[in-house]
C-alpha cells in the first residue's frame, strides 16, 4: 500500500509545490535580491519567505525594464511602472512592502498627456497641437516668417519669466503662412508651464453654433470655457459666416470679459480695417457700422500685431 507522501507526490499540486520551491531558491540566489537584502541585514529568512511573491515580482519587472519593449508593450503588472521593495519597522518588526514606481518613459508620456489635457481644441487638428516643435525647424521651413517667430518667442519667454500678460497677439498674413501653426506652438509651450488654452477654428465654430441653440447648457459651458481659459485663440477670424448672435452675444461677451484679465489671440488674413468691415455686415441685418466698431474696440486695443510673411504651404502641398 502506498504511503501518504507517495500519494501526495502523484497529485497535481505536488508538481506545483516543487515548481514554487525552485522559484523560491532562484529568487533567493538572484544577485539583485542578494544586493537588496544586504542593505537590510536585520531581515530574517522568515521575512523573506513571507514576501516571496513580492521578491519575485521585483526581480521579474526589473529584468523586463532592462530590456524594455516600449511603453505600449509593457508587460508589467502596472503599465509603465516597476516594483520597488521598501522596508519599514511596524510595531517593532521589520515589514517588507512593495511600491509601484513610474519608469522614465512613463513619466515623459504622462507629462505630455498633461499638456494635451490643458489644451482644448474646437475644430483644429489635434496633430497640429500635439506634434513635437523645434524652433530651428520652424524657421528653416520658411525663413520669411523668422521675424514673426522671433516676436512670438519673446512673448512666450516673457510669459514664462514674469507671468502671463493680459495683452494678446494678432497674427495677420496671407493664407498658408503658418499662423495657426505658430499659435499651436505657443499653446504647447505655455501649457508645459501649467497654463490652460483653447483654440477655436472660427469658420466651423460659427456653423456649429447654430446647433448649440437647441442645447443651451452646452452653449453656456462653451462660452464659460472660453471666458475662463488662460489662453484663448480665435483662429482664422474673419473667414466665418458672421451673424448678429455670434458677433454680439458670443464674441462680444467673451471679449468683454477677458479685457484686462486674460490675453486673447487671433489669426486672420484681414488687417484691422478689413476685419471691422467683416464685423459690420451680417446677412440678416445688413450694414451695422457701429456694431463692427464696437467689437473691434475689444480687439485692437488689447493685442499687438505680428505680420506673418511666407509661402503658402497649403498651395505647395497641393501641387
Amino acid at each position: 500500500m502506498e504511503s501518504m507522501s507517495e500519494v501526495l507526490r502523484t497529485l497535481p499540486f505536488a508538481a506545483l509545490r516543487k515548481q514554487a520551491e525552485e522559484r523560491y531558491r532562484a529568487v533567493l540566489q538572484d544577485p539583485l535580491v542578494q544586493k537588496w537584502r544586504a542593505k537590510y541585514p536585520e531581515l530574517t529568512d522568515e521575512d523573506i519567505n513571507l514576501n516571496l511573491n513580492k521578491m519575485y515580482q521585483y526581480v521579474k519587472e526589473y529584468r523586463t525594464c532592462r530590456e524594455c519593449p516600449g511603453l505600449d508593450k509593457c508587460p508589467n503588472e502596472l503599465e509603465g511602472h516597476a516594483t520597488r521593495l521598501m522596508v519599514d519597522e511596524i510595531h517593532g518588526r521589520q515589514q517588507i512592502y512593495d511600491q509601484k514606481v513610474p519608469c522614465p518613459r512613463y513619466t515623459v508620456w504622462e507629462a505630455e498627456e498633461a499638456v494635451k489635457r490643458r489644451i482644448t481644441s474646437f475644430y483644429v487638428d489635434q496633430g497640429t497641437l500635439t506634434r513635437g516643435y523645434d524652433l530651428k525647424e520652424i524657421v528653416r521651413a520658411d525663413s520669411e516668417r523668422a521675424e514673426a517667430v522671433g516676436y512670438l518667442v519673446d512673448y512666450i519667454d516673457r510669459a514664462k519669466e514674469t507671468g502671463l500678460p493680459t495683452r494678446g497677439l494678432y497674427l495677420q498674413g496671407p493664407l498658408g503662412t503658418g499662423k495657426t501653426f505658430l499659435m499651436c506652438y505657443m499653446l504647447y509651450e505655455l501649457a508645459k508651464q501649467g497654463l490652460s488654452g483653447v483654440i477655436v477654428y472660427m469658420p466651423d465654430f460659427s456653423e456649429d453654433l447654430k446647433a448649440m441653440f437647441g442645447e443651451p447648457h452646452k452653449l453656456k459651458d462653451t462660452i464659460e470655457l472660453m471666458k475662463e481659459t488662460d489662453l484663448l485663440v480665435f483662429d482664422d477670424i474673419g473667414a466665418e459666416n458672421m451673424n448678429p448672435w455670434l458677433r454680439d452675444h458670443v464674441l462680444g461677451t467673451i471679449l468683454n470679459y477677458r479685457m484686462n484679465r486674460k490675453p486673447t489671440f487671433f489669426t486672420s488674413n484681414y488687417e484691422f480695417g478689413g476685419l471691422e468691415k467683416h464685423f459690420s455686415f451680417t446677412s440678416k441685418d445688413g450694414e451695422e457700422e457701429f456694431k463692427g466698431q464696437r467689437i473691434m474696440d475689444r480687439i485692437r486695443h488689447y493685442v499687438d500685431i505680428i505680420e506673418v510673411h511666407g509661402t503658402n504651404k497649403r498651395k505647395l502641398e497641393g501641387e
